[in-house]
């Protein structure tokens, strides 16, 4: 797996310090991690992660609405994906305490930049290590390690929108995805009134990956509902 493919993970920074947390969006964005989201509540995490669907969360200890114990366990019950407490409170206590509950690592503040980001690397390399980024569909690959599609011996690029939307489609791989949250996947929170460029990405992306368009195998139309991506043989991962 390429560290590249790492770097596209979704990341979720949680901390009530505006400047501390402005300094590690900076550092994670100069290391190459292109999808960051910010919290500063306990209750703006929670509504993040549902719209987000972070890869990896970094959390504070101390909140003004609660404290990141009680955050991580709000966030294990929406999804399971690893986190790092960062935070100011270095008793054994405290890491004994995050640790036990299962999170994947704990780092005091004040940190060396260096250290947070070779300690991300390594939750991201330990966690995702299975993922094949590699997917097979007729008459073609998707390398979402690349971005993009493998056909007839070529090498197609994918934009940065094709690669949203056939990543939300890949990890429901067999299973209908709705407009709406294709439409979330590729413009955000506020995805009302991207339909038309949905299908227009949709047809674009038809012209990469099938042998004929017109009549798809692999990224179908369900009528009135949304579309469906028919891997080879049903695999469907964490790709986001």
């Amino acid at each position: 797996m390429g560290q590249e493919y790492l770097k596209r993970k979704r990341i979720l920074l949680v901390d009530d310090e505006k400047e501390l947390l402005d300094m590690v969006y900076s550092i994670l964005k100069e290391e190459g991690y292109s999808s960051i989201r910010t919290a500063s509540t306990q209750k703006e995490a929670v509504e993040t992660a549902r719209s987000f669907h972070p890869e990896l969360a970094v959390l504070d200890v101390m909140l003004p609405d609660g404290n990141g114990f009680s955050l991580f366990e709000k966030l294990r019950e929406m999804e399971d994906y690893p986190v790092l407490f960062l935070t100011a409170c270095g008793e054994d206590e405290d890491k004994f305490k995050g640790l036990g509950l299962g999170a994947d690592d704990y780092l005091v503040k004040p940190f060396l930049p260096r250290e947070l980001t070779l300690r991300i690397g390594a939750i991201l390399r330990r966690s995702y290590r299975n993922e094949n980024p590699l997917v097979e569909l007729k008459g073609c690959q998707i390398d979402f390690d690349r971005v993009e599609v493998l056909k007839d011996g070529e090498k197609v690029a994918l934009t940065a929108k094709e690669f949203e939307i056939l990543g939300a489609l890949y990890r429901n791989a067999g299973r209908i995805v709705t407009i709406d949250a294709l439409c979330e996947a590729a413009w955000g929170e506020n995805p009302y009134g991207y339909e038309n460029s949905l299908m227009a990405h949709i047809r674009r992306i038809r012209e990469k990956i099938e042998a004929d368009p017109s009549h798809p195998a692999s990224l179908i139309t369900v009528k009135g509902l949304g579309y469906k991506l028919m891997t080879e043989d049903g695999q469907r991962g964490a790709v986001r």
